[in-house]
C-alpha cells in the first residue's frame, strides 16, 4: 500500500469533511478580499450615518422602560425569553442552520458520511456565530431601551446573566425548529408560553435569576435534544430548502427582497371552486379575500395572531398616558400590524398585478383598487379593532384615559400601517436609477439607498409610530394621515398610475 492509500484509510470522518470543505473554500467564485472589504466598509457607513444617531439620541434621553423595579423586570424577562424561543423556532422552519450550498451538500450526500458527521460541524459552527449575534442585539436593545445597565449593581449583573441565556436559547431553538416536526414544535412553542406565564410573578421576588437560569438550563435541554435529531434529517427536504435559499439569497442581492419573499410563500390548497357562486358568477370581493385566505390557513393563522397582538399593543400603548413603554408598545404594535397586513391573504399582489398590467385587465379607474382592498382592510381594522378592545377591557379602565382619544390615535396608526403596506407591496423591479454612485463625504452610499428601499415600509411605520407618539391625538392622527397619503401617491408612482400624471394628462 502506498503512503498516499494509508493516509486515506487511516483519515478519519472529520478529517475528510474538514478536507471536502477545504477545497469547496478555495473555488473560484468564492468572495475576494476586496468584496469582503467593501462589505465592511458599508457596514461602517450604515452603523455612522444611521445608528450612531440613533444611539446617541437615545442615550440623550429618558430611557423608554424601566427596569428598576423588581415586578416590572420579571415579566419582562419571561416575555424576552419566550420572544426568542418563539423567533428561533419559526426562523429555523424557513432558514435553519442546517441550510447550506446546494453543491457541498450534494457532495456530502454522495459519500458514505453519516449525515451527523457533517451537519453536526456546520450546525456547532453557525450556532456560534448565532449565539453572538444574539448576544450582541440582546445588549444593545437592553442598553438603548431600558436602564438595565445604566449603574453598577445586582441588577446589571443579573441583566448580563439573562442575555447570556437569551443568547444561548435562541440558537438551540433555531436548530430545534428545523429538525424537529411541526408537532413538537407547537409543543414546544405552548410549553413556552405556559412557563413564561408561570414564571413571570413567581420571579418577581428573585429579580432576574429566575428568569436566567430557566433559559440556561431550557437551552441546554433543547440543544441536546436537537442535536441528537440530526442523524434522523430528511436529505431530501434539506436539499430542496438549500436550493431554495441559494435562489432567495441571488434575488436578494441583485434584485428585491420582495421576489426572494416570493419563494416562501405557500401554494393554496383546497376550496378549488369556492369563488364562484353556483350560477357561475364570482363571488363579491370580500368573499373573495376570504376564500384566498383560507386557501393559505398556515399564513392566515399567523397573520391573525400577529394582528392580534399588534392590536393589542397599539391599544394598551395609546390608552397609557406619557412616553416610556407607551412608545415602545405601539412601535412594536405598529411593526406586528403591519407583519401580519401583509399575510392576511394574497389580494396585494393581485392589486399590484392588475395596476401594472392594465391593458390586460382594462382600465377601470378607481374601481381596481376599492375592490381589491377591501378583504385586507376589513380584516386587519376588525382583528386589531377586537384585540385591542379585548386587551382594554381586560387591563380595566384607566383613569387619564379617554375613549375617543385611543380610538383616534389607534385609528391614525392604523392608517399609517395600510399605507406603508401599500408603498411595499406596490415594488416591481429594483430601478435603476438606485444603483447610480451617491458620492458624499462619507463615500459611495448607493448600496445604503438599496438597503433603505428594500426595508421602505417598515422604516415608514416604525418612524411614524415613534414620531407621533408625543404628539396630541389629534396632530398625530394628521400626521399619520400625511404620511400614509405619502405612500399611497409614492405606491401608484411606483405602478406608473400616479393621480398627477392622470390629470396633466386630462388637462393635455
Amino acid at each position: 500500500m502506498t503512503r498516499t492509500g494509508a493516509a486515506e484509510a487511516e483519515a478519519t470522518p472529520r478529517d475528510r469533511v474538514h478536507a471536502v470543505r477545504h477545497l469547496y473554500a478555495r473555488r473560484g467564485d468564492r468572495p475576494t478580499t476586496g468584496d469582503r472589504a467593501y462589505a465592511l466598509y458599508l457596514a461602517l457607513l450604515l452603523g455612522l450615518v444611521y445608528v450612531a444617531p440613533v444611539v446617541l439620541l437615545a442615550r440623550a434621553s429618558r430611557p423608554l422602560l424601566s427596569l428598576e423595579p423588581v415586578g416590572t423586570a420579571a415579566p419582562v424577562a419571561a416575555l424576552a425569553a419566550a420572544t426568542a424561543v418563539w423567533a428561533g423556532q419559526l426562523t429555523g422552519r424557513f432558514w435553519g442552520p442546517l441550510v447550506t450550498e446546494p453543491f457541498l451538500l450534494h457532495v456530502y450526500r454522495s459519500t458514505d458520511l453519516p449525515p451527523a458527521r457533517y451537519l453536526g460541524a456546520l450546525a456547532r459552527r453557525r450556532l456560534a456565530y448565532a449565539a453572538l449575534g444574539t448576544l450582541l442585539a440582546a445588549s444593545t436593545a437592553a442598553f438603548l431601551l431600558t436602564d438595565l445597565f445604566d449603574r453598577p449593581g445586582p441588577l446589571a449583573l443579573q441583566g448580563a446573566a439573562l442575555t447570556a441565556g437569551l443568547a444561548a436559547l435562541a440558537p438551540a431553538a433555531w436548530l430545534w425548529g428545523q429538525v424537529r416536526p411541526v408537532a413538537d414544535n407547537l409543543l414546544l412553542a405552548a410549553g413556552t408560553a405556559a412557563a413564561a406565564a408561570a414564571l413571570a410573578p413567581l420571579a418577581t421576588g428573585a429579580g432576574l435569576w429566575p428568569a436566567a437560569a430557566a433559559t440556561a438550563l431550557a437551552a441546554a435541554l433543547l440543544g441536546r435534544s436537537a442535536f441528537r435529531s440530526l442523524p434522523t434529517v430528511d436529505l431530501a427536504r434539506l436539499a430542496r430548502e438549500s436550493a431554495r435559499a441559494a435562489e432567495a439569497r441571488t434575488f436578494a442581492l441583485t434584485g428585491t427582497l420582495h421576489h426572494a419573499l416570493d419563494l416562501y410563500r405557500p401554494a393554496p390548497r383546497g376550496l378549488p371552486t369556492a369563488l364562484t357562486r353556483p350560477d357561475g358568477r364570482l363571488r363579491g370581493p370580500l368573499a373573495q379575500g376570504a376564500v384566498r385566505a383560507l386557501r393559505t390557513r398556515g399564513r392566515t393563522s399567523a397573520a391573525v395572531a400577529l394582528l392580534a397582538a399588534g392590536g393589542a399593543a397599539l391599544a394598551l400603548g395609546a390608552a397609557t398616558p406619557g412616553g416610556g413603554p407607551a412608545a415602545l408598545a405601539r412601535a412594536a404594535g405598529a411593526a406586528a400590524v403591519y407583519a401580519g397586513s401583509g399575510r392576511i391573504g394574497e389580494t396585494w399582489r393581485g392589486l399590484r398585478d392588475e395596476l401594472i398590467m392594465a391593458p390586460l385587465y382594462g382600465g377601470r379607474g378607481g374601481g381596481t383598487p376599492a375592490r381589491t382592498l377591501v378583504w385586507p382592510v376589513t380584516a386587519v381594522v376588525a382583528v386589531t379593532g377586537a384585540a385591542g378592545a379585548a386587551a382594554l377591557l381586560a387591563r380595566g379602565a384607566v383613569p387619564d384615559t379617554r375613549p375617543a382619544h385611543t380610538a383616534l390615535l389607534t385609528a391614525g396608526v392604523l392608517v399609517l400601517v395600510l399605507g406603508a403596506r401599500f408603498l411595499r407591496e406596490m415594488k416591481t423591479d429594483l430601478p435603476a436609477a438606485l444603483l447610480v454612485p451617491l458620492v458624499t463625504p462619507f463615500g459611495d452610499l448607493a448600496a445604503l439607498r438599496v438597503f433603505l428601499w428594500q426595508f421602505d415600509g417598515l422604516a415608514v411605520v416604525l418612524a411614524g409610530a415613534l414620531v407621533t407618539y408625543r404628539l396630541p391625538a389629534a396632530s398625530a392622527t394628521l400626521t399619520a394621515l400625511a404620511l400614509a397619503a405619502w405612500c399611497v401617491w409614492a405606491g401608484l408612482r411606483r405602478t406608473g398610475r400616479s393621480p398627477l400624471r392622470a390629470r396633466r394628462g386630462r388637462a393635455g
